[in-house]
């Protein structure tokens, strides 16, 4: 008898490839335009006293 597929583990396979391209694609955006954030989120917040 033949296993089953597992779709859930493919499904989060391809979930992780996406995100590791999406992750690298920021990355080298980041460094095209130089250090400077593209939207603010990477930049660390003022420390509040």
């Amino acid at each position: 008898m033949a296993m089953k597929p597992n779709y859930n583990f493919e499904k989060r396979q391809r979930e992780l490839a996406k995100k590791k391209q999406q992750d690298e694609k920021r990355l080298k955006k980041l460094a095209r335009n130089g250090d400077k954030p593209a939207n603010g989120t990477d930049a660390d917040p003022k420390p509040q006293s």
